[in-house]
């Protein structure tokens, strides 16, 4: 049973929302690649360090990763909503008159630097600088939301309406809120003991694709993800961490996670052949930067969810088994460069080969 309302079940009005929607979020991916991942690296270029590439092993579900973080990775949390958070909502997504993204907060906060212009209009999507207002804002802590706008009603109109977003629902609550939906619980986290609470609360963290109790924005992210299920649209979350080295996507169709990838000659050779590309156009369109005799590229893994991490059929309650998996590789992509209008991703089997 999906937390929001497919295409067939909405309005005509509400489909043109979901459409344009969707049409912006496909720009926001393309920035956030960017902003994760080619910017990140240029950023080590600069410092003259070697860039820490992802292993294969750290895409795997389930993967226990040591943690390191790199001072030059670019980390970020972007919540974006295809409605406007109610108010209610307030008591765990922080977002106040104190945060909106006026002239006079951001000024305040030193969000924005003192001698910077401020155009009221950047803060909308349709505006030609709202990336560049974007990018700008990332960088500040906690997290940023960009929803539509409540005060234009005749039209659709999204916003970055609120910067320095607090995202305060315990990880308890959540995990809670998602067993009961699965069906592990009837009504309360400990109703099976202190250790059945425990797995409920690591499968929490599995069901979004992060190891175990990983600190700071990626927690926030799975938490904000988990509690914006409560409103019947649709959501997406865009978490970058020192640690992961990744741009991580939470949606209505799962987890995502993309990574910058180095490859020889011979399988920029071998990959161009397989998609029916010459090797010059294969470098043009996915080739982001170059390093000696290696090409560095975009992949991107895309996770399914098992019959354990899905509501059972029947809805009946049903026994936590830990060793489940609950988290499988649904498609492993090669991504054109962020701008790239021609060209598709590419299939790429890499994780298990």
């Amino acid at each position: 049973m999906a937390f929001w309302s497919v295409r067939e079940e909405l309005s005509q009005a509400s489909r043109l929302r979901r459409s344009y929607y969707e049409l912006l979020r496909d720009q926001f991916d393309q920035h956030m690649l960017k902003y994760a991942l080619t910017d990140s690296y240029r950023r080590f270029i600069a410092r003259k360090s070697p860039y820490p590439f992802v292993e294969k092993r750290e895409l795997k579900p389930r993967a226990r990763i040591p943690g390191e973080e790199f001072e030059c990775q670019n980390t970020f949390l972007v919540i974006f909503v295809e409605d406007t958070i109610p108010a209610d909502f307030k008591k765990y997504i922080r977002f106040f008159e104190v945060n909106k993204t006026t002239k006079a907060n951001l000024f305040h906060s030193m969000a924005m630097p003192l001698e910077d212009k401020f155009d009221r209009n950047q803060k909308y999507l349709e505006s030609p600088q709202f990336f560049d207002f974007l990018q700008m804002l990332l960088p500040v802590d906690y997290a940023l939301l960009v929803q539509r706008d409540p005060a234009t009603r005749s039209r659709d109109r999204y916003c970055l309406s609120h910067f320095h977003v607090r995202i305060d629902w315990p990880i308890a609550e959540a995990a809670e809120n998602m067993a009961r939906t699965l069906r592990y619980i009837s009504k309360d986290l400990y109703e099976r003991g202190d250790k059945y609470a425990e797995d409920i609360q690591k499968k929490f963290f599995e069901y979004y694709g992060v190891p175990v109790m990983v600190g700071g924005r990626r927690t926030a992210a799975i938490v904000a993800a988990q509690y914006l299920r409560n409103i019947p649209c649709i959501t997406t979350v865009y978490a970058g961490s020192s640690e992961s080295r990744a741009l991580i996507r939470i949606s209505e169709r799962g987890v995502s996670k993309a990574i910058l990838m180095k490859f020889n000659e011979d399988e920029v050779q071998q990959m161009a052949l397989e998609n029916k590309l010459q090797p010059r156009t294969f470098t043009k369109n996915y080739v982001v930067a170059k390093e000696r005799k290696h090409s560095i590229c975009i992949f991107q893994a895309t996770y399914a969810y098992t019959d354990y991490s899905r509501p059972p059929d029947d809805g009946k309650l049903r026994e936590l088994k830990p060793d489940l998996n609950w988290l499988t590789v649904g498609g492993q992509h090669l991504l054109p460069k962020p701008g790239v209008w021609k060209y598709p991703p590419l299939p790429l089997n890499f994780i298990y080969t």
